[in-house]
């Protein structure tokens, strides 16, 4: 029987090495539209910030539905797993579809018989695998918030400030955990004690912006033998029951089991900054002259260390060895804020995690390359969270920049007045 697939020849290769055959393609998709109560009820709930309820279900339920029908078809055409599954949204005039697509795979006489499904491709599904992680689903959490109008005001009256604004701050950080709290709590409904290669995308919704993370629920059983031992060198600090999230890719991650490390949390840390009205207009003279500009040095230095100091403190508190792929963004958010974030996996050292193989396979770390291109779409209305690019940053346009510039022009035309 002829298969049409979505792995590549390198994915094949190594999942049968864990002796899994290709499958057919599923997919699963779902058409929803906000209505008219949703958008007056959210519109006013948007006002007073945080997150909006209405939408994140909304968004949910759309996922969850083209999710589920995907599995429905899985099961029809009888595969064992589901691979590189993906939570797209795509935009359809005023409607939405929320689309869910994977390659099927099946399992042969060696391989586990129990139904999968995960966001790793072949290859990172070879590598979790040989490390011990046994996939059990897809999971997601996301949430969708605004800055709200009263924040927003009280935000913008302290930009005239410098330095961290709480208020944008408390925003980031109280939803970047949401998102992470609930792809935890999925994932634990399904027994599962880890959640790996999580990816984090912020996606514009209707005016507003959802927190994406996605992920596959695990389970490994060296990490119960590990989590909460009272071997000191062994002991996580932490209870029974407790899931490990990981952004690491599951190449990484073989690394580091190899090596005897465990991941243990996804940290997460955001700070708001703003250079303040006066500092923006010294700033601003100082740029009509070469050199560097101390006042956007200290800011920016004392804002990203202030977000790096955020997770190794919680490192710190949960007892963690290191902090490994930290990863540092910078957003222009708009009227002199910028938000600084960094985000890595807390990891500890215990005896007890290896792998099964002593080095992963070539064919594993292989970079699949494209083949098509398509540069007539640029601004593509489909929204591929496993792609792993991050974003583009749409930072609003500051209305402080008119001014700036009028203030700029009346200092040099007095300037020559004068002198």
């Amino acid at each position: 029987m002829t298969i049409t697939t979505g792995l590549s020849g390198n994915e094949v290769y190594c999942l049968a090495k864990k002796n899994y055959t290709p499958g057919s393609i599923v997919v699963g998709n779902s058409v929803h539209s906000l209505g008219i109560i949703g958008s007056v009820g959210s519109g006013l709930k948007a006002m007073l910030g945080g997150e909006l309820q209405q939408i994140t279900t909304l968004i949910e339920e759309g996922r969850e539905t083209a999710y589920k029908r995907m599995l429905e078809e899985a099961t029809t055409n009888g595969v064992t797993g589901i691979t590189g599954v993906t939570s797209q949204l795509i935009i359809h005039g005023s409607n939405i579809e929320f689309l869910s697509i994977g390659s099927g795979i099946n399992a042969g006489s060696t391989a586990s018989k129990e139904k999968f499904s995960t966001s790793d491709d072949g290859q990172e599904l070879y590598a979790q695998l040989d490390a011990g992680y046994k996939p059990i689903c897809f999971s997601f959490g996301n949430v969708a918030y605004s800055m709200g109008l009263g924040r927003g005001i009280l935000g913008a009256l302290k930009t005239f400030g410098r330095g961290e604004i709480k208020e944008y701050s408390d925003i980031f950080n109280r939803t970047r955990h949401l998102a992470l709290n609930r792809i935890i709590a999925h994932a634990k409904q399904y027994k599962a004690n880890a959640v790996l290669g999580i990816k984090t995308t912020v996606l514009p919704f209707g005016g507003v912006s959802e927190m994406l993370m996605i992920g596959t629920a695990s389970y490994n059983p060296q990490l119960k033998l590990t989590i909460g031992s009272v071997d000191s060198d062994d002991d996580f600090n932490t209870a029974k029951d407790y899931i490990v999230s990981s952004d690491m890719t599951n190449i990484e991650m073989w690394n580091m089991a190899n090596m005897g490390y465990a991941p243990m949390k996804l940290l997460l840390g955001t700070s708001v900054y703003s250079l303040g009205l006066v500092g923006g207009i010294t700033s601003a003279l100082k740029s009509f002259f070469r050199g560097e500009i101390n006042e956007l040095t200290r800011m920016i230095y004392a804002a990203r260390e202030h977000a790096l100091g955020l997770i190794t403190d919680e490192a710190k508190a949960i007892g963690a060895d290191d902090i490994i792929g930290v990863k540092t963004y910078v957003y222009q958010l708009g009227n002199g804020l910028v938000e600084f974030l960094a985000i890595g996996t807390a990891v500890k050292k215990s005896s007890r995690i290896k792998t099964e193989s002593e080095q992963l396979t070539p064919q594993a770390i292989v970079v699949d390359k494209d083949t098509f291109y398509d540069s007539t779409n640029v601004d593509s209305l489909t929204v591929d969270v496993n792609r792993g690019a991050k974003p583009i940053n749409r930072g609003s346009t500051s209305f402080l920049l008119p001014a700036l510039i009028i203030i700029i022009l009346f200092i040099s035309f007095f300037w020559q007045i004068f002198h």
